[in-house]
């Protein structure tokens, strides 16, 4: 791992120190690993112009959770046998507000995945500029073919642990992958039940008849779809009349489907673990939304029942010919020979709605096509941006109706391009969202740990 890292994106002197204290306290954290030499990678101008950041340590701290919380998560089945699964919370930045991120249930979740996606968090949620801080958590619990009875018992085992580490002031979780509204609904409700407090604005993602926002669903599909719309603005260009191609079918890349479709594109592929469906009709969402969301079954059913499409079992969905990608399944999805066949059939932008989807090859591929490529800590931010605004709801005890949210939504995706698009060009490195956006983020949480003190 770390030679192909520093193959494609070599550190300098100034923080290869610090890459190597990550190596040598997590060994064995490949996932966790990359992110940290992304963003040391990229951020060296800032580090150059602002030596302070160096001299106080910020790096040696960003790197080092705050808190790292595990713990067993023990839960009985429907045929009475006891299971147990593991735990996490890993609470990276308070500096610049509650710890916020969301929890995923799936079999791959270990402790890398989770260190990951919480250092990710910190910069996406800086990008926001929402005031909460960084965090991430989930467990290898798999709910898919689970009753709702066994999801609920494990949620209330999970949340008897993990509730004493949250609060509206202190760490406020929200969805991910493998949590959608039942389980936040499980979870938020033995909270309750637990803490004895009705504390709406400590979980988001909520069921908009109980406290949750309008397009907190559909925000981080809107947002990685807005974010494309911004980088090809930039061009003098549109979606407009564009293939787009999505990977995955939950509820980033339902969303993102949405999304595009109603900017004047046409999506034509989704996938999941067993394969991908290619419609060049373009996507019916209702059909997509019925067998994935209600049915809970394969993407094959979709081809089954719908005469434009054709299933491919297995393969790699971005061998299909598109102009913009929205990879929106999970991290390292996009290898560099999906990233080669998607340049070779003309890809103009990719805009990343999972977490960390390409692997570095893949980027470094797409920068050097000149492919307008955007980072998902900026480009699938919406979610985390749109779980701030229903906090903000909750303590305000409004309500905001769609189309205020959406607005609001699109509005804060423009600011996060701007951000990510104007520190490039600061820092001499124009047209890198990779580097821009990690710039602009850290620099944010620079700033307050500097006006904070050595904590």
């Amino acid at each position: 791992m770390t030679a192909t890292l520093t193959e494609f994106h070599p550190l300098t002197e100034s923080v290869q120190p610090v890459f190597d204290t990550v190596l040598a306290r997590s060994p064995h954290e490949p996932e966790f690993q990359q992110a940290v030499h992304e963003v040391l990678a990229t951020i060296a101008p800032a580090l150059d112009q602002h030596p302070e950041y160096i001299e106080a340590g910020i790096l040696d701290r960003l790197v080092e959770p705050e808190r790292q919380i595990m713990f067993r998560v023990p839960w009985m089945d429907d045929a009475d046998k006891l299971q147990v699964n593991r735990g996490y919370r890993i609470q990276f930045s308070s500096v610049l507000g509650p710890y916020k991120g969301g929890l995923r249930f799936h079999p791959s979740v270990n402790l890398s995945i989770i260190k990951f996606l919480g250092f990710e968090q910190i910069f996406k949620n800086a990008l926001t500029g929402q005031g909460i801080g960084g965090a991430k958590g989930g467990s290898d619990f798999d709910p898919h073919g689970r009753s709702d009875a066994e999801v609920m018992r494990f949620c209330q085992s999970f949340m008897g642990e993990l509730y004493r580490h949250l609060g509206e002031h202190t760490d406020v979780p929200a969805g991910d992958i493998g949590v959608g509204g039942r389980e936040i609904g499980y979870l938020f409700g033995m909270y309750r039940k637990i803490t004895n407090r009705h504390e709406s604005g400590m979980f988001t993602g909520k069921g908009t008849g109980w406290g949750g926002a309008e397009v907190r669903t559909e925000a981080t599909g809107y947002g990685a779809v807005f974010f494309a719309q911004e980088m090809l603005a930039v061009h003098n260009d549109s979606l407009a009349g564009k293939r787009v191609g999505v990977s995955g079918s939950g509820n980033v890349a339902i969303y993102a489907i949405q999304k595009a479709c109603q900017l004047g594109a046409t999506a034509v592929t989704a996938s999941d673990s067993s394969g991908y469906v290619v419609d060049d009709a373009g996507i019916d969402l209702d059909l997509l939304r019925q067998i994935k969301e209600v049915e809970r079954a394969r993407i094959v059913e979709y081809a089954n029942r719908r005469a434009s499409a054709r299933f491919i079992e297995g393969g790699s969905v971005w061998d299909v010919p598109v102009d913009i990608a929205v990879p929106s399944a999970t991290q390292n999805e996009v290898s560099a020979a999906d990233a080669e066949a998607l340049i070779a059939n003309g890809v103009r932008a990719v805009s990343e709605g999972a977490n960390m989807p390409c692997v570095p090859e893949a980027v470094a591929a797409f920068q050097r096509a000149g492919v307008l490529f955007a980072p998902g800590k900026a480009a699938n931010a919406g979610g985390v941006a749109t779980s701030a605004l229903e906090m903000s709801q909750n303590a305000s005890r409004q309500r905001w109706n769609f189309g205020d949210s959406e607005n609001k939504l699109r509005e804060i995706m423009s600011d996060i391009h701007n951000a990510s698009f104007q520190a490039a060009e600061k820092y001499g490195v124009p047209g890198d969202y990779v580097a821009g956006a990690n710039i602009a983020g850290f620099q944010r949480v620079a700033t307050a740990m500097l006006a904070q003190g050595a904590i």
